[in-house]
């Protein structure tokens, strides 16, 4: 009972503990890593395991399991980073500018900043004539756009999907 309480108590202030952190940091690397073998790799029985990992995922440490595609291999090779401006910063133009970019899918992140503009885009395209077209037909088109600077990347020099866990 009382190691119970400790236990409750420790996980309030810091929720996961090395087991849990090391079962997010083998699941980041490959999220198909089965259970015998993650549960080898922690050191606990498959089905305790199983029971942390379930309850990571009821509380929302593990949103979604997905596979990452080689971005060049379906033709989306390069990708451009986009400062956007908009033209009023009210309620309405950034919900309006919001829903307009999340119908994109060539639009794999949107950011509200603080700083010089507004927004940071990170648009995938397969080339210059694509971004173009992308460009008149969709981005220079979101609503409240006030200005646009678009940069392309040359290389990826660090783009990692697995987030650092601290304890």
């Amino acid at each position: 009972m009382l190691i119970d309480i400790i236990y409750c108590m420790n996980s309030v202030q810091n929720p996961l503990d090395s087991v849990d952190r090391a079962i997010l940091s083998l699941l980041q690397d490959d999220g198909r890593l089965a259970n015998v073998d993650l549960a080898d790799a922690v050191n606990l029985s498959p089905s305790a395991c199983l029971r942390r990992v379930r309850r990571l995922e009821e509380e929302g440490f593990i949103n979604q399991y997905v596979a990452l595609i080689d971005p060049r291999q379906v033709g989306m090779g390069t990708n451009v980073f986009v400062e956007i401006t908009l033209s009023s910063q009210d309620e309405e133009a950034l919900d309006a500018f919001e829903a307009a970019v999340t119908e994109r899918p060539e639009i794999m992140s949107c950011h509200l900043m603080a700083g010089g503009f507004d927004y940071l885009l990170r648009v995938v395209i397969n080339d210059v004539a694509d971004y173009e077209a992308l460009h008149r037909t969709h981005l220079a088109q979101l609503p409240r756009v006030a200005r646009l600077v678009s940069s392309f990347a040359l290389r990826p020099v660090c783009d990692r999907t697995a987030y650092p866990l601290k304890e």
